[in-house]
């Protein structure tokens, strides 16, 4: 398998503003050109559903398509705007990736621009997004583009590689710019890329065999530290075809200091809990990790597999009664929304701090190998909707589902 191919596999489909403000990508700039929109009205009303939320289609076409991922929303501060990703064939080769803006609510579209693809993507707390264009095989542009007016720059030119294909990371201040590569060309080694966006200068500030999904986020606070998932024991082959994705031991995961890279380690995995299954997300400026591990043994649904877990201390379970998988964590550090592993895979928000939870909608997805049959679910901002993937109509395509009117106040409550 080749490293786009593989790239493909694990992440398949895995991104005018009201008032006419539109996307200003000028021709010949460093965005994808004049503005296409996609429909002037997009989106299908499904159904309300018996929770009472309001499920939409999104998209219609048959792209390879999807919400890009669910740890943090891809969103625009003012939640007026989301975007995702879709796979378009027909342009040309090494940026065949188009990633959509959505206005919420109305669901029309705009391409905002092409991309190499999803792998090192990111988005700041405030609602800059983050990709990456390939200039020829050996060069990658850095651009970002605030989703409130939509005016991609270059930031970065990053000249090498080769590179992994897990998301990026952007400090708070938007100084650092973190993402994974690989040191070896048989995918025996692999580095944790820090890039100082202020100076241009680039260092690996962490080496392991086992950091080729590293999965990197920086604490939205202060952005001292990097979270990695460490999938211990897994092996790939000279193709970055995956063999295994951990061994016996399973996933961990551990901190990076900035710019440094002492590495600090969480209490979770083996021999502290059962493995990670590889979900996780900062909660807010707490330095509080939220993440699901394997749903057996005293980590069984009814006991609780979502938890949350400090430096330094023993993890606690966050909220129990379903099989969480997928985590996100709303902009605000006070709600999670995950998906259930099971049946029609509802899709589920929370409080962390009162462990109360409410089922926004069924999803309905199939749960299927493809990513984009994952529902990796998000709360928007304004905590008004739930952005996800589902392929209930035979075909993946984004959703939004309303939040059942009055539910975030009944979480909050004691």
């Amino acid at each position: 398998m080749t490293r786009r191919k593989a790239l493909r596999a694990l992440l398949v489909g895995a991104v005018g503003l009201a008032g006419g403000a539109g996307w200003r990508c000028k021709r010949g700039s460093i965005g994808s050109g004049e503005t296409k929109r996609l429909g002037s009205g997009g989106g299908i009303r499904l159904e309300r559903q018996a929770t009472g939320s309001e499920v939409w289609q999104v998209t219609g076409g048959a792209y390879e398509q999807s919400n890009i991922y669910s740890e943090v929303p891809y969103c625009s501060r003012d939640s007026r705007t989301f975007v995702y990703e879709r796979r378009n064939s027909s342009l040309p080769s090494g940026n065949q990736t188009e990633f959509v803006a959505v206005e919420v609510g109305t669901w029309k579209q705009h391409v905002l621009d092409t991309a190499s693809g999803t792998s090192g993507c990111a988005i700041s707390r405030d609602g800059v997004f983050y990709y990456l264009k390939q200039v020829d095989p050996q060069t990658l542009d850095l651009l970002r583009v605030d989703l409130s007016d939509g005016m991609p720059q270059r930031v970065h030119r990053l000249i090498g590689g080769p590179w992994t294909w897990s998301l990026g990371t952007v400090s708070s201040d938007g100084r650092y710019y973190v993402r994974g590569k690989r040191l070896h060309n048989e995918w025996k080694m692999f580095g944790i890329l820090l890039v100082d966006l202020r100076t241009g200068e680039e260092k690996i500030i962490d080496k392991d065999p086992y950091i080729w999904n590293a999965h990197p986020q920086f604490e939205p606070g202060v952005s001292d530290q990097v979270m990695i998932q460490h999938n211990r024991g897994g092996q790939l082959d000279e193709t970055g075809k995956i063999i295994r994705s951990t061994g016996p031991e399973g996933a961990t995961l551990y901190l990076l200091s900035v710019p440094e890279g002492r590495r600090t380690t969480l209490q979770v995995g083996t021999p502290y809990t059962t493995p990670v299954t590889g979900h996780e997300a900062w909660i807010g400026d707490t330095r509080e990790v939220l993440l699901t591990v394997r749903a057996s043994g005293a980590y069984s649904s009814p006991n609780g597999n979502l938890l949350g877990v400090r430096a330094g201390g023993p993890a606690r379970v966050v909220a129990s009664s379903y099989r969480f998988n997928h985590v996100g964590m709303s902009r605000d550090g006070r709600f999670f929304c995950c998906d259930d592993w099971q049946g029609t895979c509802k899709l589920v928000i929370g409080s962390v701090q009162t462990g109360r939870t409410g089922v926004v909608c069924e999803s309905r997805t199939s749960m299927g190998s493809a990513q984009n049959t994952h529902a990796h679910p998000y709360l928007t901002p304004d905590l008004k909707w739930v952005i996800f993937n589902s392929d209930r109509s035979g075909f993946p395509h984004i959703h939004a589902a309303s939040v059942p009117e009055g539910m975030i106040e009944a979480l909050s409550k004691a």
